[in-house]
């Protein structure tokens, strides 16, 4: 297993996938097809890879040999495979499934032979049709587990995997209109586990496939329905393998059909999830081409240089940083019309878009990349300098964090490349690899926004900054370590804020590890560990934290001992504090950029000197250490107070943590040191609140040193007890409450500090036995109160310590190592996990004995006083005044619990299931009978009822145990005598529970601790499970683990953590074997005390009881049904007595735990519990109905049908056969489980037809819950339903009451849609399963597509009424044409054709639905909907009358179609209230929906009654209220559906023509929105547009607002449909992509027409522009043609087509739009106008396109006679620049830089101003190459501008002269361009060398200046000195200490230092009291 894959490995054994893959492997290994060179081994060979740990070596017991583990698995591979066959899913193929997890989590492995065969079952298990939806998870999941690591198996070589299932299953969710039907019945899977099995199985599928893939997707690519677009590209990226294909086959190659997916991404712009979309699957490409030979590679990957920047750009529009004033680049209605194709989205936590924008960038990279001028590389040097100051702190927001962690993934790809390319797993050719200088510029790349990053406010970006820190010193530790220093030595001297003393002490703590390896930089470690010190404060626990995990990861990685002593040339430390003071010296003088070259500047002589010397210092540092720590502990606060997870508890759990590896790494004399420390501490105080604390650091004394710590503390502790008991009267009387008493605080110290002194410490405490023995007596005699609790943990502990085996070794370093002599090469180094020798502890005989005697002594005398506390002569009185008979009971039984965990490991679940008895010969061994334990039930003597339930429960199956160690001997005295013990205290326990229940059934307390008791009986068997051990341990491991990992290197971790991993791995073996065990008779008895108080009446009683159960159950075979009839019983007497508690109770015991599944799959109990659940919902508390509502699911679910066909592929099956023969054993458990089925459903059968008679006559509320749970028991697919529910249904849709109505009319249409289905799958449940559909009019017709008028001719005939067959679908031949199309005939011959079964059930329907239920149905939708929100056009009641007109034109009802237009007629009545309307439209929708695959007879008869009806309304009967449900009416017949059968309404809406003369706005208004709904609908289907563009583009200067904005929508929409693309086939889109260009064709080319028209209604603007006057206020053709204008414009903008109007942004737009906006007579205007100007720079155009917008911004900026419209063009330009910095050509740059600096000369203030701030934002986000040469030009010109126009002389009063305010204008100008300049580079610390010189330039020169030019200068010092607050100390530096260099040659020979500074800071800011 990689390293610290363990928490995935923690992860994975709880059931979900931990990382899923680790997605950062590398590339598949190797090619395609020649798998026999070494195919010869494939059957034994294991693994691709050895694995990294020798788990099995290092077990201090011997273990199995791996011919036992094969033969398991051949076992567990047996089992499974007869499950499979025999058709039991659950239990049987899903308990081997866990057994096989469970064989895997020991670290065994499968051959990769068998593996495969595993991988391709489970696939098909995953996928088979049939299978229950919730088992087919599991084997999703193992199928996961086993594909896990790319290196299990190699894609290609061992396995390759079908996508077809797969695929088969998505389609359902996102293609349903092509599945046919849709499912209302069938449970779907999970969309997100069918994603997730795509990440995995993606791997495995052939890249040979892709041509299929593509012929099978790309024809549902449609922008007409967006949906289909987003389709396709969702399943492109999750099937498309992008593993490299076989080199002979051109098709195969990425750049074949790249150019297609460029051409696919550019026809939907401004959408988000096509960005993601397509970077995760060119990041996925660049990854696995990178080591295929055969694939060209560049300096910008596999990719081409224009493919590079397009995707750069889209990285760019993916981080939304926000530049200016621009809008956001994305639409979200673009986004909005993904629709279903959102379900294939991957989840955006586990795949982050920086994760693949990461993993694009470093897989393309290549030494290429150095030498050339363009590359990715210096694209990604681009893209980190233009967003750079976003990473600062002070300028955060919601780009923070994905900035950070794309940074991070960079960092971490590099890092794990580099690794892989070094030891040879990633097999990457010569010329791609990675080398130092690429290594060198990437770190360089990355260095400076990390140093700003790693300050981030907020956490997450802070934890991503400093996981890149660690990543980049790992890579060049020289780069990187000198300029962290040189920040954290101020921080850690205390010299700036706080916040930066936490960033440094966590950078040093990921910089350590690398630190103590460096050469030079080691030698810093000693002294910061002392600066780190003064972190250690009680008043800011937080920084506390951080100095201890960063002194914890110091002494994982050096020992600290005083090197100086083997040395005579070196005297104590002076030597390096001389050395480290001249270090930090130098670093203050050079600043950020200090080099720190060791390697080369420092002699390896020297450097060890100066090593040696500093280790003198490590003495001084424990003694104050440990003098801190006293203190923090000394007041910290109370305990009582503590809320968990606050830093209190942090700082005492990471205590330990920190000593327990700073006390393994001192040498003898500083241990003897600390000890002594330590002793003295415990000895003379007692800090109650810091026992925890202090506890801890005393046992991680004890481990590292047993024998010298127990010698001094064990007699000190013992005598302070003595003391404390017989001298101050601790513990000698009860007390109430929680806490300690102050007496007894003393007592209680002493007792914690001794426990943990005696745990995990090995068998150093045989040597005071005896003291440790008597203390315990002697305490257990004299102690009361709570203190008993504390020496009952006492004995626990030790008694864990003596029996339990672990690795009692934490040194850093190999004995052997030790021996020798540490040296200075000692520091730092990880030993490879194959050579570590461990020390463990094993139970040694006399530790056995003495625990065995301790276990005796205490449990009899336990045991003893409990027996005597419950018999009739107690000792102390029950009399209820005191509680000192609780307390002595409850004080027993915690004793009692805590001896019987400790030797839970000496307790064998064998001896344990016996009953005392020794005739039966348990069968859990292993092999023993295996026929009995597999549940085949003989057929002879089979008993009715067992049949139903599970054969006993689930786990009766043999469990394989291996072994773990185990130190007792069977037979032997001590094993006997351990479980006779055992035995009676389950007796006591019992018997104490029978007095409770008796006498004392509310004593709370005692009841709690005797079912905690109870729990640890059960469970703590052979492991201590009620502690959590394992759990507990991996966590740790995991968390101390964390900082080392590295991506790409395996296990590199210190000496201590990787013997931890060894201890795991016994408690795993340990954890496996405790496997559920057999039950004995006294655990028959205890479980049913436990469910008898579980429905107690008292609520903690109640809950702790049902906790018990819960685990209980959870460890023995047959448990649950044992319990559950005896909790149904209560449940039962508990509802007809109205009981709440106790309902309560049985409620959560049966449904709310484990339980509730095993009464779901056992119909002995099922049906009793369904009832009660139903008289349940009578029960009038509300506590109860919460409950009950949140079960209804789960007791829903049961009525579900059982598995009845599962259809598999036998070969795979087949393939795992065992060699035995085992068909007899199928066979018998497939006649098993096919009676049970039967009986099951007969079962349900019956319960069905009880539950409809109590539907009907009962009170609404049982009814709603009983009709909910009767839906899914009564309709099957064979049988349909039963009469009886049919009747139910069909007469409850007109209930009375509301709810009741939704139901029952949910179920009809349920009942509906089954009858329908089945006759569509031809009555066969086969067909139904493998969706073989035969709807009856659907054709496929055959296109010609090789006709190249074809695609027109298919347009035209959408716009006659007649057709030979309807197009239903939007897709076919959008994009490309297939073979066929799917169709539907326009008149169908036959109709669907029903059986027997399905007849009888229409006709029963038929017969109640007769005229007075459709008339009471259409009296209910005409009520007022009861809340506001359901005041809309209800598809629900649509769907169910569609169904209901469907019998009706069929003539299987009662009611006639003349009836029911009458009551239509009266439904409608006059229309003059909105829910008339509401219930006409639902109505007419349902009734024209309902004849759409009639004959054309019934649908001339329908729509002659309809369409007048539909006309009226349309015409006269619209209202603003009612227009919605009109709206959804239209949707409702049209969507989906060919626009020709819906001819009239179409017609008849195409034909709308506006009406000048009409001044009823709304009217007009509603026709249009209709008609525009009827365009969205029909998509490019709608031919008749041509009129109404006509009629409309005539009349944009309507004057009725509404009539224009339904005007300029329905100009979008129609244009947006009027584009396809059509190409005849996949193979011509491609070849046609791959001739246009490496990045496609460019879609959306503006017809002729559309030029035309556009350019026409420009210059009829401008004309009625020019024709109105100036200041007119009233409404004018231009400001209303304006505005219809600019809503159709804005329509097409903010959508996927907009790039079709970028032709026309220079000249036909701009200049329109800018006028706009200077009309302020009309506000809307001018909003609208910059809102859609606005757009305009966030329209993707191609490179090379946007040269004349760009020329045109700079006309208008520089010529525009209206300032305000060369300030607006500033605005795009900003953005523009920005959003195509890597498209843009460097003459268009240079173009808009010339523009903008000129710009800072115009006459107006405001432009001025605004040129300032858009040269410093673009200045700002130039790559720095450019932007150095801008700001050398930039700087000379504005300051020969600044020196060349000095101010003349004022001359006396009067206006100043034209010349003057020239020379004012020109100055203002150059002191805005070099403010420009200095603003240009806010947060740059230090600041560029050029700046100090240019703010001398204007503060020497301007600052004096009268008027604005002096206030701009005073204003740029301040800001710049404002931004710079918290570097002030750092950037002060620039500035020259002495006089300046000359500025000019002037005679200005100003001096400009750092004094001046200061004054001038006095001269420009405003004084805070002035």
């Amino acid at each position: 297993m990689d390293a610290g894959r363990i928490a995935d490995l923690i992860a994975s054994s709880k059931g979900q996938s931990g990382n899923d893959i680790s997605r950062a492997t590398s590339p598949g290994i190797g090619g395609w097809g020649n798998s026999s060179a070494d195919g010869q081994d494939f059957d034994r060979q294991n693994r691709n890879r050895p694995r990294t740990y020798p788990y099995f070596s290092y077990l201090p017991y011997t273990v199995e040999d791996e011919d036992r583990r094969q033969k398991n698995l051949e076992e567990i591979l047996k089992q499974l495979y007869i499950s499979v066959e025999a058709g039991d899913f659950a239990p049987g193929a899903v308990h081997w499934t866990r057994e096989l997890r469970s064989w895997l989590g020991l670290k065994f492995d499968p051959s990769t032979a068998i593996r495969v065969k595993l991988v391709r079952l489970y696939y098909e298990l995953a996928l088979a049709p049939g299978i229950d939806p919730s088992v087919s998870e599991r084997f999703a999941s193992m199928f996961m587990v086993l594909t896990k690591r790319k290196h299990y198996l190699r894609p290609g070589k061992d396995l390759l995997l079908d996508w077809k299932p797969l695929f088969k299953e998505l389609k359902v969710f996102v293609l349903p209109s092509e599945s046919g039907m849709a499912h209302t019945t069938n449970v779907k899977r999970s969309i997100r586990t069918l994603t997730k099995l795509c990440t995995f199985a993606q791997l495995y599928f052939d890249p040979r496939e892709i041509p299929n893939m593509f012929d099978e997707f790309l024809p549902y690519f449609s922008t007409s329905f967006a949906e289909g677009a987003y389709v396709v590209v969702g399943l492109l990226n999750l099937l498309l393998p992008t593993a490299p294909a076989p080199a002979d086959n051109e098709k195969l190659q990425p750049q074949y059909y790249m150019p297609t997916f460029f051409h696919l991404w550019s026809l939907v712009n401004r959408s988000k999830g096509f960005d993601v979309d397509f970077l995760d699957i060119f990041s996925r490409l660049a990854r696995d081409s990178l080591p295929a030979k055969h694939i060209p590679f560049s300096e910008y990957g596999i990719f081409t240089e224009q493919q590079s920047s397009l995707i750069f750009t889209a990285i760019l529009r993916l981080l939304e940083i926000p530049v200016g004033q621009a809008t956001s680049p994305y639409s979200g209605a673009v986004d909005l019309s993904a629709g279903l194709a959102l379900m294939l989205d991957r989840d955006q936590r586990k795949h982050p878009t920086a994760h693949h924008i990461a993993r694009w960038i470093v897989m393309s990279l290549s030494p290429a990349c150095l030498d050339k001028p363009n590359s990715i590389l210096t694209n990604l040097e681009g893209l980190i300098q233009a967003v750079e100051t976003f990473f600062h702190p002070s300028n955060s927001g919601g780009w923070t964090r994905t900035l950070s962690q794309l940074v991070y993934y960079l960092a971490d790809f590099f890092v794990m490349r580099w690794n892989r390319e070094k030891t040879g797993e990633m097999d990457v050719p010569e010329e791609r690899k990675l080398n130092e200088a690429i290594k060198k510029r990437f770190v360089l790349c990355l260095r400076d926004v990390i140093f700003m990053g790693i300050y981030a406010k907020s956490g997450t970006a802070m934890n991503f900054s400093l996981s890149t820190l660690q990543s980049l010193a790992y890579l060049e530790p020289s780069l990187i370590l000198p300029g962290a220093l040189q920040r954290i030595y101020p921080s850690m001297q205390g010299l700036v804020e706080v916040h930066r003393t936490t960033s440094s002490l966590r950078s040093l703590q990921v910089l350590s590890k690398i630190m103590v390896r460096a050469k030079g930089f080691r030698c810093h470690v000693t002294t910061l560990l002392g600066l780190a010190l003064p972190g250690i404060d009680a008043n800011d626990l937080e920084k506390t934290l951080h100095t201890l995990s960063y002194i914890q990861t110091v002494c994982y990685n050096i020992p600290f001992y005083d090197m100086t002593q083997q040395r005579d040339d070196i005297s104590g430390s002076a030597l390096a504090m001389g050395w480290i003071t001249s270090e930090v010296d130098r670093m203050e003088r050079e600043g950020a950029d200090v080099e720190m070259d060791y390697e080369n500047g420092l002699s390896d002589e020297d450097e060890a000197m100066i090593l040696s010397s500093s280790t003198a210092g490590f003495g001084e540092f424990l003694i104050s250490f440990l003098g801190r720590v006293f203190t923090l502990l000394e007041n910290l606060p109370d305990a009582s107070r503590v809320r968990s997870g606050s830093p209190e508890e942090n700082v005492v759990n990471t205590l330990p943590a920190t000593f327990t590896p700073l006390l393994a790494s001192l040498s003898p004399e500083l241990y003897d040191m600390a000890l002594s420390k330590i002793a003295d501490f415990v000895a003379n105080h007692v800090i109650h609140q810091a026992r925890d604390a202090m506890a801890f650091i005393c046992n991680a004394l004890c481990k590292v040193n047993a024998e010298k710590a127990l010698k001094r503390l064990v007699p000190l502790l013992i005598q302070s007890i003595h003391t404390e008991i017989e001298d101050n009267g601790a513990a000698s009387s009860r007390n109430t409450g929680s806490d300690v008493l102050p007496r007894d605080r003393g007592l209680v110290w002493n007792v914690s500090m001794l426990s943990m002194c005696v745990v995990h410490v090995g068998d150093a405490v045989l040597n005071h036995k005896r003291e440790l023995l008597d203390i315990a007596i002697y305490m257990q005699e004299r102690c009361k109160g709570i203190p008993t609790v504390h020496v009952s943990n006492f004995i626990h502990h030790l008694l864990l310590n003596l029996t339990v085996t672990y690795t009692v070794d934490y040194s850093l370093y190999e004995p052997d190592v030790i021996a020798r002599g540490l040296q200075i090469e000692d520091w730092g180094r990880s030993p490879s996990p194959n050579e570590l020798s461990i020390k463990w502890h094993v139970p040694k005989k006399e530790e056995v004995e003495f625990a065995v005697e301790l276990f005796q002594s205490q449990a009899e005398s336990a045991l003893n006083r409990l027996s005597s506390l419950t018999s009739d002569s107690s000792p102390i009185n029950r009399d209820g005044t005191g509680k000192e008979w609780s307390d002595e009971v409850s004080r027993n039984l915690v004793l009692l619990r805590l001896i019987l965990s400790g030797v839970s490991v000496l307790f064998d679940p064998k001896a344990a299931s016996k009953d005392g008895k020794d005739d039966e010969k348990p069968t859990t061994n292993g092999d023993v009978s295996m026929s009995d334990a597999n549940g085949d039930v003989n057929e002879d003597h089979e008993i009715d009822d067992a049949v139903l339930g599970e054969a006993d429960d689930e786990e009766v199956k043999p469990t394989f145990q291996y072994p773990a160690g185990y130190s007792l001997q069977e037979g032997d005295a001590l094993y006997s005598t351990v479980h006779s013990l055992r035995e009676r205290a389950g007796e006591v326990l019992h018997d104490v529970h029978c007095f409770l229940t008796e006498k004392q059934e509310d004593d709370v307390t005692c009841f709690n601790s005797l079912y905690t008791a109870y729990r640890s009986w059960f469970v703590d068997v052979g492991i201590e499970r009620s502690a959590h051990v394992l759990d507990r341990v991996t966590r740790l491991l995991a968390a101390d683990i964390h900082p080392y990992k590295v991506s790409g290197l395996r296990k590199e971790y210190p000496r201590p953590l990787l013997l931890r991993r060894a201890n795991v791995y016994h408690l795993q073996r340990l954890r496996h074997n405790a496997a559920p065990r057999p039950k004995s008779d006294l655990d028959k008895q205890l479980l049913l005390d436990l469910a008898a108080s579980s429905v107690s009446l008292y609520t903690e009683i109640r809950r702790n009881a049902q906790s018990a159960n819960e685990s209980a159950v959870k460890v023995l075979i047959g448990a649950r049904p044992l319990v559950i009839p005896s909790l149904l019983k209560a449940f039962r007497e508990a509802v007809a007595a109205n009981d709440f508690p106790r309902i309560k109770g049985a409620m959560y015991s049966l449904l709310f735990g484990s339980l509730a599944k095993t009464i779901g799959r056992d119909w002995r109990f099922a049906p009793s519990l369904i009832r009660s659940f139903i008289a349940v919902s009578t029960v009038d508390k509300p506590s109860v109905q919460k409950l009950s509502s949140g079960a209804t699911y789960q007791v829903m679910d049961y009525g579900r049908p059982l598995e009845r066909m599962v259809i598999l592929d036998e070969d795979i099956v087949k393939a795992l056969a065992p060699s035995e023969d085992v068909e007899s054993r199928i066979s018998r458990k497939k006649r098993h489980i096919e009676r049970k089925r039967s009986k099951v459903e007969k079962k349900k059968a019956d319960l069905a037809v009880e539950l409809v008679d109590l539907a009907r006559e009962s009170h609404w509320k049982k009814a709603s819950r009983t009709a909910a749970i009767v839906i899914n028991l009564g309709m099957r697919f064979e049988t349909i339903a039963s009469k009886n529910m049919v009747d139910l249904v069909a007469k409850g849709t007109i209930d009375s009451h509301p709810g009741l109505r939704g139901l029952y009319s949910g179920a009809l249409v349920a009942l509906f849609s089954l009858v329908e289905l089945r006759s569509v799958c031809k009555h066969d449940y086969r067909n139904y399963l493998l969706e073989i559909q035969d709807i009856p009019a659907k054709i496929e017709v055959p296109t010609k597509r090789e006709d190249p008028n074809w695609t027109e001719e298919y347009l035209a005939s959408f716009a006659k009424a007649d057709a030979n067959y309807y197009v239903d679908h939007d897709y076919p031949g959008w994009l490309v044409w297939g073979e066929t199309m799917p169709a539907y005939q326009s008149n169908p011959k036959r109709n669907l054709e029903y059986d027997e079964t399905e007849k009888a059930i229409r006709a029963q329907m038929g017969s109640i639905l007769d005229r007075k239920w459709f008339s009471t149905f259409f009296g209910y939708l005409k009520q007022e909907p009861r809340d506001a929100g359901a005041d809309r056009f209800r598809m629900a009641s649509a769907m169910m009358l569609l169904y209901a007109f469907g019998l009706l034109v069929d003539g299987v009802t009662k009611a006639t179609f003349e009836d029911i237009k009458e009551d239509i007629k009266e439904v409608y009545a006059d229309g003059s209230d909105k829910h008339q309307h509401r219930a006409t439209a639902e109505i007419l929708g349902a009734l024209i929906s309902a004849v759409t695959d009639r004959s054309v007879e019934l649908r001339t008869m329908v729509w002659e009654f309809t369409f007048p009806l539909i006309q009226k309304v349309f015409e006269d009967g619209l209202t603003p209220e009612n227009v919605a449900y009109w709206v959804t009416f239209l949707h409702l017949i049209l969507q989906g559906k060919d626009p020709r059968r819906a001819w009239p309404i179409v017609d008849w809406l195409a034909s709308f023509r506006l009406d000048m003369s009409s001044n009823a706005a709304f009217k007009e208004s509603s026709k249009i929105q209709l008609l525009q709904q009827c365009v969205l609908d029909a998509g490019w289907h709608f031919q008749l547009e041509k009129p109404i563009l006509e009629d409309f583009l005539a009349h944009l200067d309507h004057p009725y607002k509404g009539v224009r904005e339904a005007m300029g929508q329905t100009l979008g929409s129609i244009y947006r449909t009027r584009y396809h693309e059509s190409y005849k086939s996949v193979q011509a889109l491609m070849e046609g992509e791959k001739a246009a260009s490496s990045v496609g064709s460019r879609p959306y080319q503006p017809t002729d027409q559309f030029t035309a028209t556009v350019t026409e209604v420009f210059q009829r603007l401008e004309r009625w522009r020019l024709e109105r006057t100036p200041g007119q206020q009233t409404p004018s053709p231009y400001t209303s043609g304006s505005k219809t204008v600019l809503l159709w414009l804005d329509s097409m903008l903010s959508s996927h087509e907009c790039t079709e109007l970028l032709q026309f942004f220079p000249d036909v737009f701009m200049e329109q739009l800018l006028h706009m906006m200077d009309v302020k007579e009309d506000p809307e205007l001018q909003s609208l106008a910059y809102h859609v100007f606005r757009h305009l720079p966030n329209i993707p155009h191609r490179a090379g396109e946007d040269q004349e917008f760009i020329s045109a911004l700079i006309r208008i900026g520089t010529k525009s006679p209206l300032w305000h419209q060369r300030l607006r063009v500033l605005i795009n330009i900003q953005v523009i620049y920005f959003r195509r910095l890597f498209l843009m050509s460097c003459e268009e740059q240079m173009a808009l830089f010339k523009c903008v600096s000129a710009m800072l000369e115009d006459s107006q203030l405001e432009v001025r101003l605004g040129a300032s701030t858009t040269l410093s934002g673009m200045i700002r986000c130039s790559p720095v190459s450019l932007r150095s040469k801008i700001v050398q030009e930039l700087k000379q010109k504005f300051t020969h501008m600044l020196t060349a126009n000095a101010l003349p002389k004022r001359s006396g009063v009067g206006t100043p002269t034209p010349e003057h305010n020239k020379i004012v204008l020109l100055r203002h100008a150059a002191v805005l361009g070099l403010g420009a300049l200095v603003q240009a580079f806010p947060y740059m610390s230090p600041p560029p060398t050029w700046l100090p010189e240019v703010l001398a330039t204007i503060a020497v020169k301007a600052a004096s200046d009268p008027g604005i030019v002096g206030k701009s200068v005073k204003s740029i010092l301040s800001d710049f000195k404002k931004t710079r607050q918290d570097t002030w100390h750092v950037d002060v530096k620039v500035f020259p200490p002495s006089p300046a260099p000359q500025l000019d040659n002037t005679d200005l020979q100003q001096v400009f230092n750092v004094e001046q500074l200061e004054d001038l800071e006095g001269v420009l800011w405003k004084s805070y009291f002035a």
